[in-house]
């Protein structure tokens, strides 16, 4: 007899594949074959190291806001796994879910589905009954293996690459690259959002005959002068090996941007409500896929600023409200940790800062420390209890080994407790190192998605 609940499919789904992560597509195209799934609607996918999640919420939010009605399917979850795959800007409910693993799980056989896998299947099933009219696809690692590469898309969009996942995906930046460029498809646009462009997306781009745009040359943005003079031209860059570009305070402030593309320019464009300052990289990738569909998914003004405005992401730089100031970021590589310290640097300035920190230890824990101490008193560390989990000790050694003050708690919520105990209303405290450390944080704090 099949689960019954959705907590029991989940349960059921952990333990039916040996590996948590198993790349290849021979398994999901078999099973998607016999489900006889296939997709009339535009598929926009989404991958790149860090910033998908973002894209992904601002393609929704606009392309819901011009009234399409939009399946959205991303990874991980921070609180409820029916995150993972909305329509409408609705998370799908439980039975519905149960509906769609029971019908995979009477087709699949003996073919050992992942996690993963089978969440991708039962999302697709989930757009393809309601009918959407177009699906947005988060990559869940890499891309070339992904499940969601078992889906042509209609636009690709390669955020960022930087150094991550290197056990699956290799250890250079051109490798992983490589890796992520698997989404294009030939004769399609494919977008990357960032100006420092590995060799392996032209290559790749070319090899199989995608239309590559790339931020900075097809598409941009700009900032308007605040003295009203010329344009400032925007780019947000993560270096690598000097200290990131961070856009002048009296820059930040400003209300609006300019958006350049191959299709004309939208100029007075609202900030969207994620903060970073990478989020205008991230929204011109957004913009650029627009462009790239706009004969099959037309777009007006009205739509693009309202969608920018009332875009959600929690656990992406997420200030709550109180005091002390809380920050929730999901930052999990150096890549990230550097935008994470961005962000921080632009903020007024604090009297002290205590990080409630916890990591997977398959992850650079000392890469992230080292991008991101500059901005960190006093770190309070704990483990999680997950198997790729570091424990607090772990951390602390790394944390010790770069001159960090570092305190070892028992749980994420004690470390929580105790930084709160601590800090004043004009200290701050950030969280992040993982998706589970800000979940954790949530739970603590009794917080819930908007």
């Amino acid at each position: 007899m099949p689960p019954q609940t959705l907590a029991d499919w989940l349960t059921y789904l952990e333990s039916l594949h040996p590996k948590a992560i198993a790349l290849g597509l021979e398994r999901v195209a078999q099973v998607k074959q016999r489900l006889n799934l296939q997709a009339d609607f535009p598929i926009i996918t989404v991958g790149g190291t860090n910033g998908k999640g973002s894209v992904c919420a601002m393609l929704e939010s606009i392309l819901h806001a011009a009234g399409y009605r939009v399946g959205c399917y991303t990874s991980p979850h921070l609180l409820d796994y029916n995150e993972r795959v909305r329509i409408g800007k609705r998370q799908v409910n439980d039975a519905e879910l149960c509906v769609s693993f029971t019908r995979i799980e009477e087709v699949r056989g003996d073919i050992p589905l992942t996690y993963f896998e089978f969440g991708t299947l039962a999302a697709m099933q989930c757009f393809v009954g309601h009918k959407v009219e177009v699906a947005i696809l988060e990559v869940g690692l890499g891309g070339r293996l992904d499940a969601v590469n078992a889906f042509d898309s209609d636009c690709a969009v390669v955020t960022c690459v930087d150094i991550d996942h290197t056990d699956y995906l290799g250890d250079t930046r051109e490798l992983i690259a490589f890796e992520k460029a698997g989404i294009f498809r030939a004769g399609k646009v494919a977008v990357f959002g960032d100006r420092d462009m590995p060799d392996a997306i032209v290559n790749e781009a070319r090899r199989i005959g995608a239309v590559l745009w790339h931020f900075g040359s097809e598409f941009r943005f700009q900032l308007p002068s605040p003295s009203g003079g010329r344009e400032l031209k925007g780019s947000v860059t993560m270096e690598r090996t000097s200290p990131s570009l961070t856009l002048p305070q009296r820059e930040r402030e400003l209300t609006q941007w300019n958006y350049y593309g191959l299709n004309g320019i939208r100029n007075s464009l609202p900030y969207p409500s994620l903060r970073g300052t990478y989020q205008l990289n991230n929204a011109s990738a957004a913009l650029a896929a627009l462009d790239a569909l706009k004969d099959k998914l037309p777009v007006s003004m009205e739509a693009i600023r309202r969608g920018l405005v009332e875009v959600g992401l929690p656990g992406r730089f997420q200030v709550v409200p109180g005091s002390p100031q809380l920050i929730l970021d999901v930052a999990h590589n150096p890549h990230a940790a550097r935008a994470l310290a961005q962000n921080l640097s632009g903020m007024p300035p604090c009297h002290k800062t205590f990080a409630v920190f916890s990591m997977l230890k398959d992850k650079d824990i000392a890469g992230v420390v080292r991008a991101i101490k500059g901005q960190v008193d006093v770190w309070m560390v704990a483990g999680i209890n997950v198997p790729r989990g570091a424990s607090s000790a772990e951390m602390a050694l790394v944390l010790a080994g770069e001159g960090a003050q570092v305190r070892e708690f028992p749980s994420i919520e004690n470390a929580l407790q105790q930084a709160c105990n601590e800090a004043s209303e004009n200290d701050r405290i950030i969280a992040f190192g993982s998706f589970y450390t800000v979940a954790e944080v949530m739970h603590a704090r009794g917080l819930r998605h908007a």
